[in-house]
């Protein structure tokens, strides 16, 4: 069993840095082999792809762009609509991705309507979803990339976020049945929609192209105190065969590097995984 690949989420990681050129730089000195960005759009791809490869990083996931923030947009695949919106972010998230050597992107389904009922609506933002992801999954299979969709809870952190469990992403994508369609497995919003970890881990980890991590409810580094037991679920993740990349997505409760002694120690026990693994 290999160990897990961690990635650092510089969207999130080392705050204290106004730049993603900076955070790059601090995940690099930092050991991580790869990083990723939410929403990379607002500096020239070029540029952060010079400062991750003189940092020895891989980038490994970016999200399509979220719409109007102004209006409450936080993605658009499965917004009623919006889809000239979202297939224009699409393309603009492809030229990102190619320019970073990104090989994945998080598909955004966004928010049900501002006043809207969401059972009323769902039938036809399904239907707008399954539209968007056929077409995205053929841009994407041109530039052999892969798109992915991740369930955000709608408990505590986005309440009218549109996807919020895996067992209606899986659904979603058994509908639209194309392989470089995956699941993006973000722990923190599993347990908090559902908990059953173990069991939602070994059902749905053969459709997961992309793990996250944070501690719950407080979205700290795994290291700091909630309810999930992490070297736990790292080595269930090593004993069910997971071979992608673990996204250190979290709010650190202190100083970032500080806060990675929890990394530390898993590279301590478990080593790094060698080149092409």
């Amino acid at each position: 069993m290999a160990p897990l690949r961690f990635s650092a989420n510089v969207s999130w990681l080392f705050p204290e840095l106004p730049s993603l050129a900076a955070r790059l730089r601090a995940a690099g000195s930092s050991g991580f082999e790869a990083a990723e960005v939410g929403w990379p759009y607002g500096e020239p791809p070029e540029a952060l792809a010079r400062t991750a490869q003189e940092v020895g990083l891989q980038l490994v996931l970016i999200n399509t762009p979220p719409g109007d923030r102004e209006k409450g947009e936080m993605g658009l695949g499965a917004v009623p609509g919006r889809q000239a919106a979202f297939r224009d972010g699409l393309e603009q998230a492809v030229l990102y991705a190619k320019a970073l050597g990104c090989p994945r992107i998080h598909l955004m389904a966004g928010r049900v309507p501002q006043g809207a009922d969401r059972a009323a609506v769902r039938g036809e933002m399904d239907t707008v979803f399954l539209e968007n992801l056929r077409h995205a999954a053929g841009v994407l299979a041109q530039e052999n990339l892969v798109g992915l969709l991740e369930p955000i809870n709608t408990r505590i952190t986005d309440p009218r976020y549109f996807l919020d469990t895996p067992q209606q992403a899986a659904a979603i994508l058994e509908k639209v049945g194309r392989p470089n369609l995956q699941l993006q497995m973000d722990i923190f919003h599993w347990q908090i929609m559902d908990g059953n970890l173990t069991g939602n881990i070994r059902e749905f980890l053969p459709l997961v192209g992309h793990v996250q991590v944070a501690q719950v409810p407080g979205r700290g580094e795994p290291g700091s105190p909630g309810e999930l037991n992490f070297p736990y679920l790292f080595q269930l993740l090593e004993d069910e065969g997971y071979k992608g990349f673990v996204g250190c997505e979290y709010q650190p409760r202190g100083d970032t590097v500080e806060g990675l002694s929890w990394l530390r120690s898993y590279w301590d026990k478990r080593g790094r995984p060698q080149a092409g693994q």
